[in-house]
């Protein structure tokens, strides 16, 4: 693999890393920024934390020497173990068994966090002694050289969008070589969302495009549908947030496209959004690895459906899952499975908004419900 002619969009190597690595400890604001970060609105434990972090990061920077040694020992050593204690109850993860240390894989997951889906993957690949992997990302989320570096050393790979239609075919080609050669020739893993932005209304569906984009650069070649996506042992991930950080936000963004078709993004608004999802209270989180697809795939439409069918029976519903689809639904159908939750305080979040929003959002915890009864045939 010629890493070199995917400068541009493949994670930082060599002295790349090194010299991310000095920008952001150079970075005046990076390390009190951290602070503000993982404990947000709590003032007086935000000071004392920025307190260690100033000291406690920067030798642990001086270590990296390449993005595996980020993302172990930055993000995965030091940011992800604080985000699970200040802003979760739990974090699990069920499926590793399906997945061989020496096996790269291409992940495709459900998509309901900007950037803790793919870190929190990481995450529990690393609970269970396995190779983390890489991470497509869309150039939207780079907007300086500051969040650029952040992405890049933690494996991040550039999606370029909103390109000319014949720079954006040529783009595409060059991005399903990169995906193949990486888990074909490198031996090394990458996760994808399974559609381009987060589930907004809770129906997680793979977009057949991204699986057409795989094959694109080899259909040329001769090189079969099936027999490429057997060589690129995709494993479907379900991500599973009991309380979604952005669940308001994500209700009025659904209500506006349906009132007016479209909703209009504010400057900055995904980087509010990242913020949001990383500081605040997520409750349970668990991560599912289903089993690679291995079988006899005549089109992308069907390899999507076998995606779909894996995170939607692998999604580990929450009793915030099954109270919502009682209160959409009929009142009593799974009654038991919340029987610990305070549905008064969990209501009690969306006081103030309109009827449509928060039913929009109940709709948003239910149809993972939905989902899992009809793969079921319940």
């Amino acid at each position: 693999m010629d890493r070199e002619q995917y400068r541009d969009i493949a994670p930082y190597s060599g002295q790349d890393v090194i010299d991310a690595v000095e920008r952001l400890k150079s970075h005046p604001a990076f390390l009190s920024n951290l602070a503000d970060v993982l404990y947000g609105g709590n003032f007086i434990k935000k000071r004392w934390k920025s307190h260690q972090i100033k000291d406690a990061l920067p030798p642990l920077l001086d270590t990296v020497r390449n993005y595996d040694d980020f993302q172990r020992v930055i993000t995965a050593g030091f940011f992800l173990p604080i985000i699970e204690k200040v802003s979760m109850t739990e974090f699990t993860h069920t499926g590793t068994e399906h997945l061989d240390a020496d096996t790269p894989y291409l992940f495709i997951s459900n998509h309901r966090d900007i950037v803790l889906d793919c870190a929190l993957l990481d995450y529990a690949l690393l609970q269970g002694d396995l190779p983390i992997c890489e991470m497509a990302i869309g150039d939207n989320l780079l907007v300086n050289q500051f969040t650029e570096d952040l992405f890049k050393l933690n494996g991040g790979v550039t999606v370029k969008r909103n390109l000319p239609m014949r720079e954006q075919y040529a783009e595409s080609m060059r991005l399903s070589r990169y995906f193949v050669e990486l888990v074909r020739d490198e031996k090394k893993s990458i996760w994808v969302a399974q559609k381009s932005g987060r589930a907004k209304d809770g129906i997680d569906t793979t977009n057949p495009a991204i699986i057409k984009m795989l094959h694109l650069s080899y259909k040329k070649s001769g090189v079969p549908f099936n027999e490429l996506i057997n060589s690129l042992n995709i494993v479907p991930v379900a991500i599973s947030y009991q309380y979604d950080p952005n669940d308001i936000n994500k209700g009025r963004e659904q209500l506006s496209k349906k009132l007016h078709g479209t909703y209009q993004k504010k400057k900055y608004e995904d980087l509010v959004n990242m913020l949001r999802g990383l500081r605040r209270f997520k409750g349970h989180v668990h991560v599912n690895f289903g089993k690679p697809l291995k079988g006899d795939f005549r089109n992308a439409d069907e390899v999507a459906r076998e995606i779909d069918r894996q995170v939607h029976i692998g999604y580990h519903l929450m009793d915030t899952n099954y109270f919502a689809y009682d209160m959409i639904q009929g009142p009593t159908r799974f009654e038991d499975k919340y029987d610990s939750l305070d549905t008064k305080q969990f209501l009690k979040r969306y006081k103030g908004l309109s009827d449509e929003v928060r039913r929009s959002i109940l709709r948003s915890y239910a149809n993972p419900v939905v989902m899992q009864l009809e793969e079921l045939g319940l």
